[in-house]
């Protein structure tokens, strides 16, 4: 039997008729108009203010959620693209512009203060950056932005290769670059890089646009620059832009130096005069490349056995997102690149989107994505829709904690002894290879955003002078200096979710200190991961790390702590 809380049971209707669908704004209009006008003489009609406000909010991003995820999934589908865009264009500003109109009807009334001050006041918080931060000019510039963003996931859908006579996607490209035949590990990096570079000129057209767009919508607020204004408009209240620049330094001092160490190693156990981009993911002890899965189905079934060992609660809400149709994993042509869960907020139950190639990143991606979705499920009780759309920090210390969490358990995934000390070992490497990345993402988004009369040829230079500076240079990129010169093309955050990207690192760091927990007391540890993740944005981000037993910290010493335990379980899967 399912748990209980699994199968979330979708909450009868209070405002809007049980069968009501979205269509139009016309229909919404009068169910917007009422809230708007509706007289508010008690604390406890306030309280129910809000929760139909939640009710038709839910509603309203549960439909949005829908048309993204059919057009992701088949960006070649005119009629999906019609109708998100149609939503973007046609209901979205509405919805905008009465959301201001309900923020200053909850901070105007008299009896705010009135309501539990621990339990609304990250909320409140947040209503009030919202009012300083609304601009009706913005509206038709936020739409624009949503339009234009998308063409970046069509444009990458559509790209492909042909290789060995068949015709690849990028994604099910890169399952050869583990092959111990190195001059194919070339031909087939050379080849998606080419196919990228084809884009190149699109992109940077595209991408200019976007920071015209994005700054002009800084300006309209009152900020001198985007990145400004996208860290009042993502509540960063708990860091500021100078923790940013002290976490790529740490990044620079504590970890740059250890990955030149991996490279040098990688480079003596290959044999090889010099270490190339291709030579990168190959095994160092040139086994055949690791097979956790056989197919989409194959990939479902595992990580719900996996998942199940962790905790039942957490195979159950993989077994119902099964049952329900709330995955799609296979990588085809014309679907979008990376990966995201959705939540669902008025059926709570998400969905996961990836593109799996039958590689072992594809493994991390499922159970980081299933991070994800034990998340959402975990705050399905929070009343209000708002109690739900925690910070990205938080988001992602759910899914990272659960890639390391879980792989303990991945004996479901490989029978074989040394193939999962091996996976085991990829995915530390990972842990490790991947801080320095997410830095450098994030530097160079300050450097585009506060160097506003950049050319694109600034860009490019910037990105080669701050990937240097965060890279081993033990990697040998004579005569394909341009590949990397334009290799941020390839990070979809950049283009669609700006800013978005730091919190990897921080929730990497989190993430660590919740599988060091784990490793001492699982079950006080996943017991730590509940609580803090059933709070959803109800708490600081520290207080909601706090309650998972850990610090919310990137100093110096606490990443050098945790880094020295990685290495030394490292050590535990090196042979």
């Amino acid at each position: 039997m399912n748990h209980p809380d699994t199968v979330p049971i979708k909450l009868r209707r209070q405002l809007l008729p049980q069968q009501f669908k979205v269509e139009t704004w016309e229909q919404l209009a009068p169910y917007f108009k009422e809230l708007k006008e509706r007289p508010v003489h008690a604390v406890d009609e306030l309280e129910k203010w809000l929760l139909d406000l939640s009710e038709i909010t839910a509603i309203l991003s549960e439909e949005r959620a829908w048309r993204y995820i059919r057009m992701t999934c088949d960006t070649a589908n005119k009629k999906y693209r019609e109708a998100y865009t149609f939503f973007c264009e046609e209901i979205s500003p509405h919805i905008e512009l009465y959301s201001d109109s309900f923020n200053k009807k909850l901070m105007d009334s008299p009896y705010r203060d009135q309501l539990d001050k621990e339990k609304y006041r990250i909320y409140l918080r947040d209503v009030q950056n919202d009012l300083e931060l609304f601009r009706e000019r913005n509206i038709p510039l936020y739409t624009q932005l949503d339009i234009e963003e998308q063409k970046y996931a069509a444009w990458s859908g559509e790209m492909t290769i042909n290789f060995d006579g068949k015709e690849l996607t990028l994604q099910q490209a890169v399952v050869h670059l583990k092959n111990n035949d190195r001059p194919k590990r070339e031909r087939v990096y050379l080849l998606i890089h080419q196919r990228r570079m084809q884009d190149r000129e699109r992109m940077d057209e595209l991408f200019n646009g976007l920071i015209k767009l994005r700054q002009q919508i800084a300006t309209n607020t009152g900020f001198d620059n985007f990145r400004d204004y996208m860290f009042k408009a993502m509540g960063r209240f708990d860091y500021t832009i100078q923790d940013c620049f002290g976490f790529h330094d740490v990044i620079r001092t504590e970890v740059v130096p250890l990955i030149a160490q991996m490279d040098e190693q990688r480079k003596r156990k290959l044999n090889l005069n010099s270490l190339r981009p291709w030579d990168l993911d190959v095994d160092p002890g040139q086994l055949e490349p690791l097979h956790p899965f056989n197919d989409a189905a194959d990939l479902i079934n595992k990580s719900i056995q996996c998942f199940y060992k962790v905790r039942p609660f957490y195979g159950q809400c993989l077994e119902t997102m099964k049952d329900l149709g709330r995955l799609d994993l296979d990588s085809r042509k014309g679907k979008a690149p990376g990966g995201y869960n959705y939540s669902l907020n008025e059926t709570g139950v998400p969905f996961i989107f990836m593109n799996a190639a039958g590689v072992h990143r594809d493994l991390v991606t499922m159970v980081h994505e299933g991070g994800h979705a034990i998340h959402a499920f975990l705050t399905n009780h929070l009343e209000l829709n708002s109690f739900k759309d925690y910070p990205s920090e938080v988001a992602e210390l759910a899914s990272m904690s659960m890639e390391l969490i879980s792989m303990e358990h991945w004996d479901v995934f490989f029978n074989n002894v040394n193939d999962l000390k091996r996976a085991r070992r990829e995915q530390l490497e990972k842990v490790i290879r991947m801080l320095p990345w997410i830095a450098v993402v994030d530097k160079f988004q300050h450097w585009i955003y506060t160097n506003k009369d950049h050319t694109t040829e600034e860009r490019t230079a910037a990105w080669e002078s701050l990937l240097k500076d965060m890279s081993s240079s033990v990697v040998d990129w004579t005569g394909i200096e341009e590949y990397r010169a334009h290799s941020w093309k390839a990070q979809l955050h950049i283009f669609d979710s700006p800013f978005y990207y730091i919190e990897y690192g921080m929730a990497q760091l989190g993430a660590v200190a919740m599988w060091k927990n784990y490793k001492t007391n699982p079950e006080k540890a996943l017991d730590g991961y509940e609580a803090a993740l059933k709070l959803g944005y109800t708490r600081s981000i520290p207080e909601i790390y706090a309650a998972a037993g850990i610090k919310f910290d990137f100093s110096k010493q606490y990443v050098h702590e945790l880094l020295e335990f990685v290495k030394q379980e490292l050590k535990n899967y090196t042979e």
